[in-house]
């Protein structure tokens, strides 16, 4: 195979049948440098306008080929997805199942790929009896389909259960989770299947089973101790690092879970060969044995810390002598967990400072996304990333825009030529606004609207009814978590809109979305808020001075409100339905005219936030973009904005009540002592 690499790598410029390159591609995928892997997908990039728009398997080889090398280059799967979209009503099951797999992998999503083969998988929905197609078809349907269709997938599966093989029963399960099933009946009768081929599943396949199971909460005691018996035995004899990271990951997902001295020992014997993945995976399983076992619940064992800081010597040992930027990317890509947080960050980032100019339009995005991920702000990192948009914007595709503009939107930065970076960045998009995916042009909208830029050609293509029905019929496709998450910003972005660029006349259309959440959201008082709410009733001279979580016109809540006089004296409110540690009932409508209208002259409405960790920056208390915008957008409602961060509150100074009423005082009147 190494023969055939070379005889293309010499003939390369003489090749133009794209066909034949496509087969060739794939198969050498996996002994190739990085300098032929580029220059192979330039060449199908070259030949792509000779192949017949009817070559699917030839844009499904590149696909492929793009996936063997881990490299989602966007302009060649655009082109690939083009010539599947021509084609659709023309693949069948396989081909359709194949593309979802390989566009999962690469993580490309094509909203109108899924929504047109959903339509074409719905059709097949009655033509198949025979398990093996039927559970690919549930498969491939089943996590994008409707109540409908989700219906008529369970009731057939179910149906013919007793013929699945252990392999169909597992794909089934896979499914079932990634569809959050809670058909109680299915479940059942899928795991028995499972624990009758359980002796015949690898490890891999093992911890899969038991996710799946620990996902749908599915409880029979049979099963999970014939599981953790399996996982023990395999346990044993492992010596691969990331077959015993897996076991141990699995082990520690079931009831009860403990490391004994031999698992411990087994797990330090193979850490000098384990990648920062596998450590994380092993401290991450230490971690959860800790929290969950009640044996160590007050005390735990010297041997299980002694484990995690091995773990934290050698992944610093690890990121130390890392001397490649792509080779350091392609381990902490997908690392998150406490573990990581809280060990190895903050060498991770000087890692990545260390080998900051290897980073460039390949790995932008990539880098970007994981500083946004772990909330830790680097300005010198930030920095290089806005310098490589703006030397080397052609080379970067629009598709990676988002990553790229989200942490300096998280983390409220604005690199040195702000303004420049961003019209960059939107210019680079602005020919793809028809055709971007729908939850990136609501992401993307959102995140600029956090750092107070807003392009009227974005929201135009947001705030239009078409491309609103558009985002409606996405959204039947996601999973419930996302799908909120795709609303919520929505609705952020349209309030952003309302309240920063009246001028555009864009309509506020969310009170009835905002209604049904803050009714089904609203709870108690924390404990710091309870404390703060009490000496602030002291503060301002009683309980009628202070409101608690105040529902805004556009629907923020501020945890306290009071209004002061224009001599800086507290006027207090009528009746009161507030008790300590609950919260006021919503009114069913709030119109959204301007807070502070209706006040007497002079006077000034002050509201109170208490910021807890999540609103800054991992390793320094700078605001993030989402409690900084709401802090602006309070002030235009026509609040006056104290925000007292949590290391203040906290903090050895106000250590004491007095200290504490003091700060308060000094906060609200601007001295020592109230005024009042």
């Amino acid at each position: 195979m190494g023969k055939i690499a070379d005889i293309v790598n010499r003939n390369l410029e003489t090749i133009q049948d794209l066909r034949c390159l496509s087969v060739l591609m794939v198969s050498i995928s996996s002994l190739i440098s990085q300098r032929f892997q580029e220059q192979l997908v330039n060449k199908a990039e070259q030949l792509f306008d000779t192949i017949d728009s009817s070559q699917v398997n030839t844009a499904r080889r590149i696909v492929q080929f793009l996936r063997n090398i881990k490299y989602n280059y966007y302009p060649l799967l655009e082109r690939c997805n083009k010539v599947f979209l021509s084609n659709v009503n023309h693949l069948d099951l396989d081909s359709i199942s194949k593309i979802l797999s390989l566009y999962h992998s690469l993580q490309f999503h094509s909203f109108e790929f899924i929504l047109m083969t959903k339509k074409r998988l719905t059709e097949m929905i009655p033509l198949f009896d025979h398990p093996a197609s039927f559970v690919k078809l549930f498969v491939t349907l089943g996590p994008v389909a409707g109540p409908e269709e989700e219906k008529q997938l369970k009731s057939t599966i179910l149906l013919m259960s007793e013929e699945l093989t252990g392999q169909q029963a597992l794909a089934v399960m896979g499914a079932m989770e990634e569809m959050e099933s809670r058909n109680s009946r299915l479940i059942k009768k899928i795991a028995s299947i499972l624990y009758k081929h359980l002796d015949n599943y690898k490890p891999v396949e093992l911890l899969r089973i038991t996710q799946a199971l620990i996902f749908l909460h599915f409880q029979s005691k049979e099963l999970l101790v014939k599981l953790r018996e399996l996982l023990l035995s395999y346990l044993k004899v492992s010596v691969i690092p990331s077959e015993t990271s897996l076991l141990v990951c699995a082990l520690s997902m079931l009831p009860s879970p403990r490391l004994d001295e031999a698992k411990i020992s087994q797990i330090e014997a193979v850490l000098p060969q384990c990648d920062l993945n596998d450590l994380n995976s092993f401290a991450t399983s230490v971690l959860r044995c800790i929290q969950y076992d009640p044996m160590y619940r007050n005390n735990t064992p010297g041997k299980q810390l002694k484990l995690l800081q091995k773990l934290d010597h050698y992944g610093r040992q690890r990121l130390r002598k890392c001397s490649s930027l792509n080779l350091l990317w392609e381990e902490v890509k997908s690392l998150k967990g406490d573990w990581f947080a809280d060990s190895l960050l903050e060498e991770t980032v000087v890692t990545l400072q260390r080998l900051i100019d290897e980073i460039n339009y390949i790995n932008v995005a990539g880098i970007a996304s994981f500083i946004s991920r772990t909330n830790y702000l680097s300005t010198s990192l930030l920095d290089r990333i806005a310098s490589v948009v703006l030397q080397q914007n052609e080379k970067i595709h629009p598709f990676a825009i988002l990553a790229i503009i989200l942490p300096f939107s998280a983390l409220n930065y604005d690199p040195p030529q702000r303004d420049e970076f961003f019209g960059t960045c939107l210019q680079h998009l602005n020919s793809y606004l028809s055709i971007l995916d729908p939850l990136k042009l609501v992401f993307l909208g959102y995140s600029l609207a956090t750092r107070e830029y807003f392009s009227e050609d974005l929201l135009k293509a947001i705030f239009n009814i078409r491309f609103l029905a558009k985002l409606d019929s996405q959204l039947e496709l996601l999973c419930s978590s996302l799908n909120m998450k795709v609303q919520f910003r929505l609705m952020e972005l349209n309030r952003a809109v309302c309240l920063e660029c009246p001028e555009y006349q864009i309509p506020w259309f969310h009170d009835r979305f905002c209604q049904q959440q803050y009714k089904k959201d609203f709870g108690s008082m924390n404990g710091a808020q309870q404390q703060i709410y009490k000496m602030l009733a002291e503060v301002l001279g009683g309980i009628n001075f202070v409101k608690a979580s105040v529902l805004t016109p556009y629907y923020y809540t501020i945890d306290f409100e009071c209004i002061l006089d224009k001599r800086k004296k507290p006027i207090p409110y009528g009746s009161h339905n507030t008790t300590l540690g609950k919260l006021p009932k919503i009114h069913s409508e709030l119109n959204t005219q301007i807070a502070g209208s209706r006040l007497p002259p002079g006077a000034e409405k002050i509201a109170l936030e208490f910021l807890d960790s999540r609103a800054f920056c991992r390793n320094i208390p700078h605001l993030k973009g989402k409690s900084a915008m709401k802090k602006r957008h309070l002030e235009i409602l026509g609040y006056h904005v104290i925000q007292i961060p949590h290391f203040e509150w906290n903090s050895m100074a106000l250590s004491t009540k007095n200290a504490r009423m003091d700060y308060l005082r000094e906060r609200i009147f601007g001295e020592g002592k109230s005024s009042s």
